[in-house]
């Protein structure tokens, strides 16, 4: 039974992310869908003196219309200065020395694409975390209709990928119908991320943090151990 997930490309997303390329057989990353600003594609959550604020890529103005993957980053986009935000929030936390290494790494990325740049930041975690899903660009599924919409583009990846079992972020119990994949020979399955329990400098953790705030307080063994804790509806 082969088991299918498909999302955009996100920015050091939460941990349900990783979850999600971890459970299935085959993931796919959207290249070829149009960036908005308004997603989580390039901005996620960290914390910053006990609440949690809003870090982002900067990218080059252009038009609305194109899909991730023509985007570039900002010319000035100071890759150096987000480093020492997000350094400057996290240096007395647990695992910064042993983990922000990887951040700093993944951040230095010369890469100018926005797609690539992300897609650089997700393999790279992924290898950390011990992933080693097949990960597939939407681009490379030539057979696939790009004209196609909504859930009818995600049924044709699926059938491209022979794909059985379609697992959705648990968000998508609003836009997706079982029965509507059923009919096409596709079991919908919906993932609820359980959030992972730890102490943030003596509080309480901020549930669905980016995976940059687990990193800094957890080891990569224990985030590995985590990654089955969640459930399918």
């Amino acid at each position: 039974m082969t088991k299918i997930g498909i999302m955009q490309p996100y920015f050091l997303p939460y941990m349900g992310y990783w979850q999600l390329i971890n459970h299935v057989d085959k993931f796919v990353l959207y290249d070829t869908i149009q960036y908005t600003k308004k997603g989580w594609m390039t901005r996620n959550r960290y914390l910053l003196n006990g609440k949690d604020e809003m870090f982002s890529l900067s990218v080059k103005r252009a038009s609305s219309e194109l899909d991730v993957v023509e985007r570039e980053l900002a010319d000035d986009f100071d890759r150096e200065k987000l480093l020492r935000s997000l350094s400057g929030a996290y240096s007395k936390a647990p695992y910064f020395k042993q983990n922000f290494p990887l951040i700093e790494d993944i951040m230095k990325c010369p890469e100018s694409n926005l797609f690539s740049y992300i897609e650089q930041s997700i393999r790279k975690i992924c290898t950390a975390l011990n992933i080693s899903t097949p990960i597939v660009k939407s681009s490379d599924l030539k057979q696939c209709s790009r004209d196609l919409k909504g859930k009818d583009r995600v049924i044709d990846i699926c059938k491209a990928l022979n794909a059985e079992d379609y697992i959705n972020p648990i968000g998508g119990i609003e836009l997706y119908n079982k029965d509507e994949f059923q009919a096409e020979g596709i079991n919908l399955k919906f993932m609820r991320s359980l959030p992972m329990a730890y102490k943030c400098f003596g509080q309480e953790c901020i549930p669905h943090m980016s995976i940059l705030d687990l990193m800094m307080f957890n080891s990569l063994e224990q985030i590995e151990d985590s990654i089955n804790n969640f459930s399918l509806e």
